[in-house]
């Protein structure tokens, strides 16, 4: 009798050990599980056109891209119709070039890549032809997850322009390396449905200051600056921005105005936008923009679509 009351202790006072054990364990689960990489998985795509990628995996929708109309982007006639032409081929699952859109800052380079998505796929909404193109942007400072980004889409029924804005390399940034494998190179490459947009102020991605201290500096100049500047090569188009004439300029600040039906025209226009464009230093299609911006916000006009 007092050795089965003795096992009957032992026994309550081994439940609450095995419970707390139960309980640490199930906390180091937990601890573990959330220090896991999650993994990424695309969202629904039809909630959008376009999305940010966040090098943690994620799509994030984004439900109105800031973009301009087609029609109001003018000087780039040529670019223009090369961009949209090659976004058409892409779309309808024809070959198609990767594109660098480089050259004079606030001519319109990003706008053109937004505007070339909407355009494309306002065109197949009317004829009901196909999915939607949709728009992926990265920032420069996540291009090491590109390739992260590539295994997501890859298999995916849509297709997909990557856009990356602004990009250009310092001298210490290796992270081209990785792009120039991704673009062409790589074992596996590039999936048949994305297609990757850069804009950049820098022909070959990279400061002409930069490239000189290369050809200084390195025991073989030529070999270590031409590693570098391959990496636009691997850009199938490569579309110039070039700064813009007087009478250029001048056509943006009319169709703009024109289009936003603010209540200015002929010489008076005319002499208030050269006015904002010698106090900037400048003529562009962002020093153009900013001058209606002005003007309408001086004349009271609401600047809606």
């Amino acid at each position: 009798m007092a050795k089965s009351k003795s096992k009957s202790r032992s026994a309550s006072k081994g439940k609450p050990k095995a419970a707390g054990q139960t309980d640490v364990l199930e906390r180091i689960a937990g601890a573990l599980e959330r220090l896991a990489p999650r993994r990424a998985t695309l969202p629904d795509l039809k909630l959008a056109d376009a999305f940010i990628w966040h090098p943690d995996g994620r799509l994030a929708p984004v439900p109105r891209v800031n973009r301009v109309e087609m029609s109001l982007l003018k000087g780039i006639d040529r670019v223009r119709d090369v961009l949209v032409e090659n976004t058409e081929r892409f779309a309808k699952g024809l070959p198609a070039n990767n594109a660098l859109l480089w050259g004079a800052r606030g001519m319109g380079k990003s706008s053109l890549v937004k505007a070339s998505h909407a355009a494309v796929n306002a065109e197949f909404a009317r004829q009901a032809k196909s999915l939607p193109l949709k728009l992926i942007e990265i920032h420069r400072e996540d291009i090491e997850s590109l390739p992260d980004l590539m295994a997501l889409t890859r298999g995916s029924s849509y297709r997909f322009i990557v856009f990356c804005d602004d990009l250009s390399f310092d001298a210490e940034d290796t992270t081209y390396k990785s792009l120039k494998a991704l673009l062409e190179g790589g074992i596996e490459g590039r999936p048949d449905n994305v297609i990757f947009y850069a804009t950049s102020n820098r022909r070959h991605l990279m400061s002409r200051d930069m490239m000189e201290n290369e050809r200084s500096t390195a025991i073989n100049p030529g070999e270590t600056v031409e590693e570098k500047v391959s990496l636009s090569d691997r850009f199938g188009l490569w579309l110039g921005f070039h700064r813009c004439s007087q009478d250029e300029y001048l056509a943006m600040v009319e169709s703009y105005v024109a289009h936003y039906k603010i209540p200015m025209r002929g010489d008076a226009l005319h002499r208030e936008a050269l006015e904002w464009s010698t106090t900037r230093g400048s003529r562009s299609g962002r020093v153009a923009w900013q001058f209606v911006q002005d003007l309408a916000g001086r004349l009271g006009v609401t600047l809606k679509d």
